[in-house]
């Protein structure tokens, strides 16, 4: 079965990158059932895992600069509705704050850091980081700390992604002071006891078995181990359970004084004064130092050692990752600040075929290098991941939950084999992943590749089956609306507030964006599709001239939806 998968991708998947001039392979990612297995099999998958096949090409790397602001600056955006005005401290620190009217306000820090930025000495560590958080410090004992998070209210939340660590907190805007200080001592002042890096190893090992157990879960994960190998955002979010063994202390100490500069912070406020926000964060955080060589090196051994890969529990993740870092005169691997910071994604693509009989469906992932967050194509390629849309078979919901979307009407409402299918978009700040992933019953895993490519070859064309005006028109409506509601929510108004400053420099006014989606044209949307199922985003810039597809939609051959 697994030849007759990798034989399907010759057929179908490559054609396919060659007619839209591909330079890159698409990356698949699959997991089946009722197949044999020739991987021995790790600890998270009872089941024996299938044959791993791997076919890598580098493409040229494109990395976008972020904008800085002067220290001292105040900027403030005029044309907003509810104006976001960002701060500079002369040590770095962003502070940015959206005063919106309300009973209650949400604070956040956000730390330029995550799974990225781990090398083989800390792999796994911004995983445990933020599952360390507000617990005990230099300053309050764990019960101390629940006892003042109790006292000031509200809740408070710490999740770590790729690009950066959020601590964040919904609060009465009369206990923001005291929320901010217990924030800020969790971050500098972390005691980092062995008894609670015990605790966390017992419950992540759990977490990450949890997430083995649901392919829809890991197989997002595996995804980008595959596509961007070796490098960056191939680096598991999850921690691989030989480093969660072995895992120390120092390990989680280092990467902190390394990581958590200054320069890499932001604090965020909604529905609180800005001034007043200013001067607490110059009071809990405006001491730091800005040490550019803090962390450029580690006298701390990693504790990995060199076990068996087969007695390892993360013999997959371990399997995908072959690269040995920079040691010491003592062997000893030690992060290198300078090089990590600035290392550039590296989309890499491939093919992973996993084999596991315990799943009642097989599930595939058809995968391409995306936009970074930076590019002018990213609000086109945001539409159109609307517009593919997508869901399960079942579905409780209406035309508001996606029903007339491409996925939908093509795929879910005519193959009854199949069991979902929907298209997936992942933006980072140099680049992205975009595709379709689906499940279906096994033995149709051929049938599930022609349908995906197939739908995706569609929406290249300028012609019949092409996108037609009046299903753009109502993606982009659906775009606008999703950020229009999800907004409404102080919490994710302040998350966009954070991040936006964390990637941009400053915040893209709702309104200015609502404006960019609403400019999106079918032009638009057939040069991005070719752009990036034609393997050309590392070619060509989001502002170029696709005068070809001007001319054939211009000819007047409508798209039909």
């Amino acid at each position: 079965m697994s030849k007759q998968l990798s034989s399907a991708i010759a057929r179908h998947v490559l054609p396919f990158t060659r007619r839209t001039n591909n330079i890159t392979m698409p990356l698949i990612s699959r997991m089946n059932k009722h197949q044999q297995a020739s991987l021995q099999s790790d600890d998270f998958i009872k089941a024996r895992l299938g044959a791993f096949f791997s076919l890598y090409l580098v493409v040229p790397e494109q990395v976008a600069a972020k904008h800085n602001i002067p220290t001292g600056a105040t900027t403030t955006t005029s044309n907003s509705s509810i104006p976001s005005r960002v701060t500079k401290l002369p040590n770095g620190v962003r502070v940015a704050t959206e005063d919106s009217q309300g009973h209650f306000a949400s604070l956040g820090v956000y730390v330029d850091a995550g799974s990225r930025y781990e090398d083989e000495t800390t792999r796994g560590v911004s995983h445990i980081l933020d599952r360390l958080a507000f617990k005990s410090t230099k300053n309050r004992t764990s019960e101390a700390m629940m006892a003042d998070l109790e006292a000031a209210g509200g809740n408070v939340m710490c999740s770590s992604s790729r690009e950066s660590i959020m601590y964040q907190s919904a609060l009465l805007p009369q206990d923001l002071p005291q929320m901010l200080a217990i924030m800020a001592d969790t971050i500098r002042n972390p005691a980092v006891t062995e008894e609670e890096l015990e605790e966390q190893r017992v419950s992540a090992g759990h977490e990450i078995q949890e997430y083995w157990s649901k392919p829809e879960m890991i197989l997002p994960e595996l995804l980008h181990t595959v596509a961007y190998k070796d490098n960056t955002l191939g680096n598991p979010l999850l921690c691989p359970m030989e480093n969660l063994e072995t895992m120390t202390t120092d390990n989680i100490k280092k990467y902190i004084s390394t990581w958590y500069r200054p320069e890499r912070i932001v604090v965020s406020a909604v529905g609180a004064d800005h001034d007043k926000v200013v001067d607490l964060t110059h009071k809990f955080f405006g001491d730091m130092k800005s040490s550019a060589a803090a962390g450029s090196g580690s006298d701390e051994a990693s504790g990995s050692g060199s076990g068996s890969e087969s007695s390892s529990k993360g013999g997959l993740f371990k399997s995908l990752f072959g690269k040995s870092g920079p040691t010491t005169a003592s062997g000893i691997l030690k992060p290198d600040f300078n090089t990590l910071s600035r290392q550039p994604a590296k989309y890499t693509g491939g093919t992973l075929l996993i084999e596991d009989d315990t799943q009642p469906f097989t599930h595939l992932f058809v995968g391409f290098e995306g936009l970074s967050i930076h590019d002018d194509d990213i609000y086109a390629l945001a539409t159109l991941q609307l517009l593919m849309g997508g869901g399960s078979s079942f579905s409780a919901g209406g035309p508001g939950k996606g029903m007339y979307s491409r996925l939908f009407s093509n795929v879910l409402n005519h193959y009854n084999w199949i069991e979902s299918c929907m298209s997936f978009n992942h933006c980072y700040s140099d680049s992205g992943l975009f595709g379709i992933s689906g499940s279906c019953y096994p033995g149709y895993e051929t049938m599930l590749l022609e349908v995906i490519i197939r739908e995706l070859e569609l929406t290249t064309r300028t012609g019949k089956g092409g996108i037609a005006q009046g299903e753009l028109d109502r993606a982009k409506n659906q775009l606008r609306s999703s950020v229009l509601m999800n907004l409404e929510s102080k919490m994710v108004q302040l998350e966009d507030l954070g991040r936006q400053v964390q990637v941009h420099g400053a915040k893209v006014p709702v309104e200015e964006l609502c404006a960019k989606i609403e400019k999106v044209t079918r032009q638009d949307m057939v040069r991005v599709a070719r752009r990036v199922f034609g393997g050309q985003v590392a070619a060509l810039t989001g502002d170029y001239c696709w005068t070809g597809v001007d001319q054939e939609l211009a000819g007047g051959r409508e798209g039909v939806g």
